[in-house]
């Protein structure tokens, strides 16, 4: 990597997809409160995912409906109508 371009808080983070409880480690910058013991024994700084590669239906090739904040109920309600036809 070259000197001088990334942040000083580059580091190891785990990203959790809350939605099937996978978890992957990768270098980041996010900022986060929370940390998780990875496999290896040590800690790292948690991001929680809404949605990961494991749980989207374009990379899964299934259907799945992740609905964190009825998201879903709201658009049926709104576009039902053109649903049904």
């Amino acid at each position: 990597m070259k000197k001088g371009i990334h942040p000083e808080n580059y580091r190891l983070v785990v990203f959790k997809d809350m939605s099937n409880g996978e978890a992957f480690l990768c270098r980041s910058c996010a900022n986060t409160k929370e940390t998780m013991t990875w496999e290896d024994g040590n800690e790292y700084p948690l991001v929680k995912l809404e949605i990961s590669n494991t749980s989207h239906p374009f990379y899964t090739g299934k259907l799945q409906l992740v609905d964190t904040a009825g998201r879903v109920d709201k658009f049926r309600n709104r576009y039902g109508k053109h649903l049904k036809k």
